[in-house]
C-alpha cells in the first residue's frame, strides 16, 4: 500500500473531521477557483466522501467572473479537472460583476449569489479559505476598527458556507496539489499590488513572521477563534435580553403625517440593567430586524446613549432614513421618518 503524502493526509483529515461534524446529508458543493487551495479541497472532499462518509455526492462549481482575458478558459479547466477528481457535477457559473463597493465587494456579491443558487438545496458550499486567509482577515479587520466581530474572522461553520481548512496553511495545500500531481491556476489578481489582502499577504505577514519569530498567521487564527467564543457568548446573552424587552411587539399608530406608522418597541428599564457590550448587541440585532442596514459602531452607540447616557436627548438618525427614539420609557424605531418632537422629559 503506498504511503499518503503528509500534506494530503492533513487536508483528507481536516475535512473528514469537518463532514463529520457538520454533513450529515448526501450531498456537498465545493466552490473551486482552479487555485491550490480550492483544488486540494475537492480532491479531499471527494475521497472523503465516496470512501469515508457512505458516497457524499460531490458537486463540483466554478464561478467565471469574467474580469480577466481568458477567464472563460481557466473556467472550463478548473471545471475539467473537478471532473477528472470524480466530483458528480462540475459546473461553470459566468457572473456579471458590477455594483457599489468597489470590484472586490462586486465581486464577493455575485459570486456569493452565485454559488447560493446553484448548490443542492439544503446542501454547504465548501470553501478553500486556509489558515492564512484567516490571518490576512483579522488583519484587515483590525486596519478598519470596525470592532470584534470583523477581528473574529471567518467562521468554519456558516451555513450555507463551510471551510473546512482553516487550521491548514496555504503551503499545505499547495504540497498536496504537487504530491497528487495536480496542477493549480495561479490568479495573476493574488498577485497584484492594488489589492489590499495581496499586499497583506505578500508583504505584512512576512515582515510579522520575520519581526516576530514565525507562527504569525497561526497565533491570529487561534486569537479569531478564542474571540468567537467570546462573541457567541454574549450574542446569546443579548438574544435572551432582546426576547425580554422587546414584549409587546410591533405596534401601529397613527399620526398626521403618516396614516398608518409602523412602530417596533423595546422597553428601556429592561436594557438598562445590562451591560453596554450586551445592550448594543440587543440594539444591532433589533434595528436589523427593523430592516435597517448599513449600521455602524456610531449609530450603535447613539442609539445605546438613549439607555445608558439619558439626558432627554432627541431622536437618533439612521440610515434608510430610520430613527430610533426614547418615549414612555421605550425605545422606538420608526419605519417612516417623522418631524422632530420636544424629548422626553425624565
Amino acid at each position: 500500500m503506498t504511503a499518503v503524502h503528509p500534506a494530503v493526509a492533513q487536508v483528507r483529515a481536516a475535512v473528514h473531521r469537518f463532514l463529520a461534524a457538520h454533513c450529515p446529508g448526501s450531498a456537498v458543493a465545493v466552490a473551486c477557483s482552479g487555485g491550490a487551495d480550492s483544488l486540494a479541497l475537492a480532491a479531499a472532499t471527494v475521497h472523503c466522501g465516496t470512501r469515508v462518509h457512505g458516497g457524499v455526492a460531490v458537486h463540483g462549481l466554478v464561478v467565471d467572473h469574467g474580469l480577466q482575458p481568458g477567464s472563460a478558459q481557466v473556467a472550463a479547466g478548473a471545471a475539467a479537472a473537478l471532473r477528472s477528481l470524480g466530483c458528480t457535477t462540475a459546473t461553470v457559473l459566468p457572473i456579471t460583476v458590477d455594483g457599489p463597493g468597489g470590484p472586490e465587494a462586486a465581486a464577493r456579491r455575485a459570486r456569493c449569489a452565485a454559488l447560493r443558487s446553484a448548490a443542492p438545496a439544503g446542501a454547504l458550499v465548501l470553501l478553500g479559505h486556509t489558515r492564512d486567509d484567516q490571518a490576512e482577515t483579522v488583519l484587515l479587520g483590525l486596519g478598519r476598527g470596525s470592532g470584534p466581530r470583523s477581528i473574529a474572522g471567518m467562521r468554519e461553520h456558516d451555513p450555507p458556507w463551510g471551510r473546512p481548512l482553516l487550521d491548514v496553511p496555504r503551503s499545505v495545500t499547495v504540497a498536496a496539489c504537487a504530491a497528487q500531481g495536480l496542477h493549480p491556476w495561479c490568479d495573476p489578481h493574488n498577485a497584484d499590488p492594488r489589492f489590499r489582502r495581496v499586499r497583506l499577504r505578500t508583504e505584512v505577514l512576512p515582515l510579522l513572521e520575520e519581526v516576530l519569530a514565525g507562527g504569525v498567521a497561526g497565533a491570529l487564527a487561534r486569537t479569531a477563534a478564542q474571540l468567537r467564543e467570546d462573541l457567541d457568548l454574549l450574542d446569546a446573552l443579548a438574544a435572551a435580553v432582546l426576547a425580554s424587552a422587546h414584549r409587546g411587539g410591533a405596534l401601529k399608530e397613527s399620526t398626521p403625517e403618516a396614516s398608518t406608522l409602523e412602530v417596533s418597541t423595546l422597553d428601556v428599564p429592561t436594557l438598562a440593567g445590562h451591560p453596554a457590550a450586551v445592550r448594543r448587541r440587543v440594539l444591532r440585532e433589533w434595528l436589523r430586524a427593523g430592516d435597517v442596514i448599513e449600521l455602524t459602531d456610531a449609530h450603535l452607540r447613539a442609539a445605546d446613549d438613549l439607555v445608558g447616557r439619558w439626558r432627554g436627548q432627541g431622536e437618533v438618525a439612521l440610515p434608510g432614513g430610520f430613527a430610533v427614539a426614547r418615549a414612555h420609557g421605550r425605545l422606538r424605531l420608526d419605519r417612516s421618518p417623522r418631524p422632530p418632537g420636544p424629548p422626553e422629559v425624565s
